[in-house]
């Protein structure tokens, strides 16, 4: 997957890079959040959750990205 930075110039997104994308793409955007507001004990439970997920993951399970899109776009 092709990570892309763009902006908002009037109400309308712009790219800042050039792409080879095929014409008529759709692309899935995503606001990058600037930060998070855990605390100490929310942080360490999310990073033992990473964890377990990598583990799982390294074991065979888990779905591929395009899997997960399509479930999640199923569900309105």
């Amino acid at each position: 997957m092709q990570a892309l930075k763009a902006r908002v110039q009037n109400g309308r997104i712009v790219v800042d890079e050039p792409t080879d994308l095929p014409e008529g793409t759709v692309l899935d955007l995503v606001v990058a959040d600037p930060g998070d507001e855990l605390d100490e004990d929310e942080r360490a439970a999310l990073h033992t959750a990473l964890d377990e997920g990598l583990a799982d993951m390294q074991a065979g399970g888990g779905i591929d990205a395009e899997t997960l899109l399509d479930e999640l776009r199923a569900r309105g």
